[in-house]
């Protein structure tokens, strides 16, 4: 009788059981060629800093001696501007940086051409020049009007005493478009 009721019960159960084992078969090829297929993902998800800067130990040495981070350079205005931004962790370290009496530029590694932040009539000159603060995103802008610089060129950026060397030029962030009906 225990007998019966053992084998019964192993006819009911084991077609859901093979069929859980079958989607959870399903659902982890699914998860392995999700994986395997996508191994841009990761790169993707770096940082600005990671791409802009070098190393993880020159973004240190910027944020230790010169109070600052997330350093990005990237073209914008279809490549006619160079933007030089960064976010500052120590304010008095950084001063220099936001300093109106500075005339900063940037230097192409390939030639030596030399960008200077235009200046317009209206505006003034194409940077912040506010009192740093800790926290804050600070930005500049460097002209590029004969396309010098293109994404992927190393640069330096030349603030007074300060000087980012190594720098990597990022492409403009790219536009997403939804491809749904």
């Amino acid at each position: 009788m225990l007998l019966a009721a053992f084998l019964a019960s192993s006819f009911l159960f084991y077609p859901t059981l093979a069929a859980k084992a079958q989607t959870t078969g399903v659902d982890r090829a699914a998860q392995t060629r999700q994986a395997v297929s996508s191994p841009t993902r990761a790169t993707a998800q770096l940082p600005p800093a990671a791409r802009t800067v070098r190393s993880e130990r020159a973004a240190m040495m910027y944020r230790r001696l010169w109070g600052i981070e997330d350093i990005t350079l990237r073209a914008a205005a279809s490549g006619t501007v160079i933007r030089f931004s960064y976010r500052v962790v120590d304010a008095g370290k950084a001063k220099i940086l936001n300093d109106k009496k500075q005339n900063p530029y940037l230097l192409v590694e390939k030639n030596g051409e030399r960008l200077e932040v235009p200046t317009t009539e209206k505006v003034g000159q194409l940077r912040q020049t506010a009192a740093s603060e800790n926290g804050r995103e600070y930005w500049m802008a460097f002209g590029n009007r004969n396309h010098t610089v293109q994404p992927g060129d190393r640069v330096e950026v030349v603030i007074g005493p300060f000087r980012a060397s190594g720098l990597v030029v990022e492409p403009p962030h790219p536009v997403v478009v939804s491809k749904e009906p």
